[in-house]
């Protein structure tokens, strides 16, 4: 019986689907969030939640597992110091696949993978911590304004 054993080839040789899977999982921890294919999705999920579950114990070894695994050392850097942490509480589930829809030339199903904990930058962030300097400063003005006779009197 063959349950549970092997993987989705992706129609390529051993070589591209490395490559593939490596920039893939570097490109999600990088930018927490990534848009591909639903079987390319699922895939990269499984090596993703292996390295992350990997990076919660920060030690050299592990370190050096997971640099073989990914291309950049300022991935992995970040994977050790910022994603992993964040998941420390977590028995596993590290990531969420979102379905898109299909894709309009070979209507393949596109998906977005991402971490649990992403955070999507709607932008306003900044317009409200900008309204809240600009509330503080024109309170700071008031405070310091000089006192004129009419005040006095």
């Amino acid at each position: 019986m063959k349950h549970r054993r092997g993987f989705n080839a992706l129609e390529r040789r051993s070589a591209h689907r490395k490559a593939l899977t490596r920039n893939m999982v570097t490109s999600l921890f990088e930018h927490e969030r990534i848009t591909t294919t639903k079987a390319k999705a699922l895939e990269i999920r499984r090596s993703a939640e292996k390295l992350i579950t990997r990076a919660k114990i920060d030690t050299v070894h592990n370190r050096r597992i997971v640099s073989s695994r990914l291309f950049d050392e300022g991935t992995v850097a970040k994977l050790f110091t910022d994603i992993a942490p964040r998941m420390k509480d977590r028995a596993g589930g590290y990531t969420r696949v979102l379905k898109l829809g299909e894709r309009q030339g070979d209507a393949a199903e596109i998906v977005i993978l991402e971490l649990v904990d992403y955070k999507l930058d709607t932008g306003d962030g900044d317009k409200k911590a900008k309204k809240e300097a600009k509330a503080k400063k024109e309170g700071e003005k008031k405070e310091k304004a000089p006192k004129t006779a009419k005040a006095e009197a």
